[in-house]
């Protein structure tokens, strides 16, 4: 059984593959061009996802297994991949760390007006009036309570806040106090100090705030957007600002990607931009594997119960 790899993984983790399944032949490439010859004879891929198109999954005669080592699957051809009955899992889960971190971080920067107290610092002024608040004790809404999500409510409550979660079916979460269907989340909005949106990129969620739902949130509120750019428009946000609907945006992900320099929200005082970097960790890769080993010995097995299997359908 071939297996490639179709970007870079370190030495000592290709090593630990290849001596543990000696009955399997790994192949590991920099780029899907470089595997292009492989391709027919592939049984399982290693991907991120994104360098699959049409073409290479026509061409991969053999495949059955993708394995995305990342969780979002925005630019896959899925439709091609369902009509092969390719199976497809993911790495979904892997980021709950250094996103909860990033969640977390990001709302203690704005609350505890870190911004200016760097700035001052550059411009060597000593300003003790720069007002600071506690995150401690208010409430958060989380869109999308998944693996990630419950993970971000686990360490909400060292701070005594109150959790409150959205997803499609409402169903109760670890440490998440209330729980909310995505079609009721007017329900949830005004009660929210922070809400932080980790919604994937899907049909249903594209679009998925409007600006009705910044009216209901409180004008002290934080958004946080560190799931996918396309669930709410940037000049939906610009509004929402301009209009004091709420006090701050703190954007992680963006309806295009790099964000232009001449993009309004630059310029934005009360938004605080980073690159799409939440889900960034030395332990993002190491992560991933396991869950493809864990996988890989299922599928060996003949086994159906995959870690993070994919419904097509769904993109999810």
């Amino acid at each position: 059984m071939l297996v490639i790899s179709t970007t870079k993984l370190t030495k000592d983790i290709r090593n630990n593959l290849i001596n543990s399944y000696p009955s399997l032949d790994f192949r590991f490439y920099e780029n899907i061009e470089k595997a292009s010859d492989q391709l027919s004879n592939a049984e399982v891929m290693l991907t991120y996802g994104e360098d699959l198109t049409k073409e290479i999954i026509e061409k991969s005669t053999n495949l059955k297994w993708i394995m995305v080592l990342s969780a979002g699957m925005d630019e896959m051809p899925l439709n091609k991949i369902k009509e092969r009955s390719i199976i497809v899992t993911n790495s979904r889960g892997i980021h709950k760390t250094p996103m909860a971190e990033y969640a977390i971080s990001m709302l203690l920067q704005v609350y505890r007006n870190s911004a200016t107290f760097i700035e001052n610092h550059q411009r060597k002024i000593f300003d003790r009036t720069v007002p600071t608040d506690e995150i401690s004790g208010k409430t958060m809404l989380i869109v999308g309570a998944g693996a990630i999500g419950q993970e971000l409510a686990r360490i909400a409550k060292a701070f005594r806040i109150k959790t409150i979660g959205v997803s499609n079916s409402g169903k109760s979460k670890d440490y998440i106090d209330e729980m909310y269907r995505a079609k009721h989340i007017e329900k949830a909005i005004p009660e929210a100090d922070f809400i932080v949106s980790i919604l994937p990129s899907t049909k249903e969620t594209a679009d998925f705030y409007t600006y009705d739902h910044f009216k209901l949130m409180k004008s002290t509120a934080v958004f946080l957007n560190m799931g996918r750019g396309d669930v709410v428009s940037s000049d939906i946000l610009i509004e929402a600002v301009k209009h004091n609907e709420i006090a701050h945006v703190v954007l992680d992900v963006f309806e295009q990607e790099p964000l232009p320099p001449e993009h309004p929200l630059w310029e934005m005082e009360q938004i605080t931009m980073t690159p799409h970097i939440s889900g960034k960790s030395p332990n993002y890769i190491p992560r991933a594997i396991d869950i493809f080993e864990e996988n890989l010995v299922k599928y060996l097995n003949g086994k159906s119960d995959f870690i993070n299997f994919i419904h097509l359908e769904r993109g999810y």
